[in-house]
């Protein structure tokens, strides 16, 4: 059995600058997989007034601050930037950080990131129309960048739709990350394989990532049981990694 995969989303709110990069310094130094911001542009939790950093600009910093964890933004709101811009941030993200960067996308859901920077929140469905519309182009743009990637550079589709989302990670992603039980898990990990079927894909080809906003209660064994490969645990201001000692373990 292949060993699971375990990530941490340092979350950019209610802190400092220097604050975060202790804290991406020391996931590196642990042995995490991966190491997550994630693309808000306002806190989502505590005091919506408090301070808050652009996940884009951290990733910057990360890539220049650690060498061996893959890094990427858990994920990164397509309506934010055009997606030949996002490619290019992506590809200069990716050399600098010698190859490192995972390119997480979703639709978005935050509506005062959206009506607060100008942007058309629509709804749902207008809003993953727009995701489908912008995925071939930044993968054309990723074909034509004078250097190209200097790593895999993974695409990574977050959400768990099963109708649109489920449909656009078997056409288009590398990895896929969702929420939830493991029932839920599961249930969403069978959706996924029918659309890879439709496509033509190896299921096995897209790995499955979960994020688990509360490590300390979360069913770590079921949800490895129901087709997770790649466990990413949220962890936010003071950044205390004593708080997933039991998730230390997986590392």
């Amino acid at each position: 059995m292949a060993r699971v995969k375990v990530g941490v989303q340092l979350q950019p709110q209610h802190c400092s600058v220097e604050d975060l990069r202790r804290a991406w310094r020391e996931a590196d130094i642990r042995g995490f997989d991966t190491i997550w911001t994630w693309d808000h542009f306002f806190p989502l939790h505590g005091d919506e007034h408090g301070a808050h950093f652009e996940g884009w600009s951290l990733l910057a910093a990360m890539a220049c601050d650690t060498s061996r964890a893959r890094l990427g933004i858990l994920v990164t709101c397509n309506a934010y930037r055009n997606p030949d811009l996002l490619a290019d941030m992506a590809r200069t993200i990716d050399h600098i950080s010698g190859g490192r960067l995972i390119l997480g996308l979703g639709s978005g859901w935050f509506e005062r990131d959206f009506a607060e920077y100008g942007y058309e929140f629509g709804t749902a469905r207008s809003r993953l129309a727009k995701l489908e519309e912008a995925l071939p182009r930044l993968k054309e743009r990723l074909g034509k960048l004078v250097p190209p990637p200097m790593g895999e550079l993974p695409l990574l589709i977050g959400g768990g739709g099963e109708k649109v989302t489920l449909r656009l990670v078997a056409e288009h992603a590398d990895m896929w990350n969702t929420g939830g039980d493991p029932a839920t898990v599961s249930l969403k990990n069978e959706v996924l394989d029918r659309w890879c079927a439709e496509a033509g894909r190896d299921p096995a080809s897209i790995e499955r990532t979960v994020f688990i906003r509360e490590p300390e209660t979360a069913d770590v064994g079921g949800l490895l049981d129901a087709g997770s490969e790649h466990l990413i645990f949220a962890l936010g201001a003071p950044f205390d990694f004593a708080t997933l000692e039991p998730v230390l373990k997986l590392v």
